[in-house]
C-alpha cells in the first residue's frame, strides 16, 4: 500500500533538536540548583540557548511557509513548534529572574523543580523521534510520565508558596521567590502542554 503520509521528515528531524535544546538548558538550570556559584555564568549560556532555540523557531516556521505538502497538519506543526520554544523561553525567564533579583543561594524547591525539568526534557528528547511513527502506544507512556512530574512540580510549587507567607518572611523575599516558582512550575506546564500536543497528533493521524 502506497503512504498516506509524506515522507520528508525533516520538521520531526527540527522537533527533536528543539527538545535537545530543552535538554541542554535544563541541565544548566540543575547545575545551577546544585551549585550556587553557576547562578549568573549558566543563566548567560541559557539565554544562548534560548536564541538558538529562537531561531530554530524560526527556520521550522519558515520551512512550513514554504513547504506545499507537509506529513502531519500544517497546525500541528505550528502548535508543537511553539511549544517546544515556551519551554525553553519559561526557563531561561526565571534563571534570568534569579539574576535580576540578586539570587545567591537557591532553595530546596529551586533544586525539586530543577530536576522535575529535567526529567521533563529527557522524557521529550526521547519522545521525539517516535512522534513520526504515528502510533499512541508509543508515546503514552512518555506522556504519562510527563504529566506526572508536572504534578509533582505543581505539589512542590504549592507548598513553597505557601512557606512564603509564614511569619517573618521579608516581602522583598516573596516578590522574589514567587516569581522565580511560578517561572520554574510553567516550565512544567509547558512541558505538560508538549505531551498533549504530541498525543493529540498520533491520535488524530494514528
Amino acid at each position: 500500500m502506497f503512504k498516506l503520509i509524506p515522507t520528508d521528515e525533516k520538521f520531526f528531524e527540527m522537533f527533536t533538536q528543539s527538545a535537545n535544546l530543552f535538554l541542554k538548558g535544563a541541565g544548566l538550570l540543575r547545575e545551577i540548583a546544585q551549585d550556587n556559584s553557576l547562578i549568573k555564568t549558566n543563566a548567560l549560556k541559557l539565554e544562548r540557548l534560548e536564541h538558538d532555540a529562537d531561531q530554530l523557531t524560526h527556520e521550522v516556521l519558515v520551512r512550513l511557509d514554504r513547504s506545499f505538502i507537509t506529513p502531519i497538519d500544517r497546525e500541528d506543526i505550528h502548535r508543537l513548534t511553539l511549544a517546544l520554544d515556551d519551554c525553553m523561553d519559561t526557563m531561561e525567564a526565571a534563571t534570568d529572574h534569579m539574576v535580576l533579583y540578586g539570587i545567591e543561594a537557591t532553595t530546596e524547591p529551586v533544586k525539586s523543580m530543577a530536576e522535575y525539568i529535567e526529567a521533563q526534557a529527557k522524557q521529550i528528547v526521547a519522545m521525539m523521534p517516535l512522534v513520526k511513527k504515528l502510533q499512541w502506544d508509543l508515546v503514552r507512556p512518555f506522556c504519562i510520565e510527563i504529566n506526572r512530574l508536572e504534578n509533582d512540580g505543581d505539589r512542590v510549587t504549592r507548598q513553597a508558596l505557601g512557606d512564603l507567607f509564614s511569619p517573618g518572611i521579608d516581602v522583598l523575599d516573596v516578590i522574589r521567590w514567587r516569581d522565580i516558582y511560578e517561572l520554574l512550575e510553567g516550565t512544567t506546564d509547558r512541558a505538560e502542554d508538549v505531551a498533549g500536543i504530541v498525543e493529540g497528533i498520533v491520535l488524530k493521524h494514528g
